[in-house]
């Protein structure tokens, strides 16, 4: 965690490791194996690659992005593989200000229209849940993104045998983020209470 945060405050300042540079070298020593220092479930938007927010570089990240960053079966066992494959010990879930897919779920929740490919609502579908019981759209836009990992997190605490166990025999540690389009900051809530 601490080796994202001092990644993360290198990109804000718009400074760059050395580490993070892309090499032959470093790509060669690659080919046999990986062991990423963290597992990063974010979501798919294009402003926000996991490697350039924290300054890493080849095989220092498992990434899996999602639109939403949401958790479904896919992600839980992608995150189960990296974890028990690698015996990488730290889990991000990774939010963003102004994410597509959760003002998409905000505007279906004010005026549902029942319409949209299928595939698309299950991405609103499985956000919805965090976001609801709000009323006014700009408050549930400022509380979306955030009650959205929050539930991610809090699933893949406690919605995975194999994570569950990880955590408690061999310290996972599950940590939510969210990470600021206007600032290039990085806020991680590593406890259930930080999150609210």
């Amino acid at each position: 965690l601490t080796r994202l945060k001092e990644g993360n405050s290198r990109f804000v300042a718009d400074v760059r490791g050395i580490d993070a540079m892309a090499s032959n070298a470093k790509r060669s020593a690659l080919v046999d194996g990986q062991e990423p220092s963290a597992i990063i479930l974010g979501c798919s938007d294009s402003r926000v690659p996991a490697e350039l927010v924290f300054d890493q570089g080849l095989g220092d990240l498992f990434v899996i992005r999602v639109a939403g960053n949401v958790v479904a079966p896919s992600q839980v066992g992608s995150v189960e593989f990296a974890a028990e494959q690698f015996g990488t010990r730290l889990v991000v879930v990774m939010g963003h200000t102004m994410c597509g897919a959760v003002t998409a779920t905000v505007d279906a929740l004010m005026t549902p229209s029942g319409g949209g490919s299928p595939n698309l609502r299950s991405i609103v579908d499985r956000i919805s849940p965090s976001v609801q019981g709000r009323n006014d759209r700009d408050e549930l836009l400022l509380q979306a993104g955030r009650a959205n990992f929050r539930v991610s997190v809090d699933h893949l605490r406690h919605g995975s045998g194999l994570l569950e166990s990880l955590v408690e025999k061999n310290g996972l540690r599950i940590v939510g983020a969210e990470y600021c389009l206007e600032s290039g900051k990085v806020d991680f809530f590593e406890v259930p209470g930080d999150l609210d």
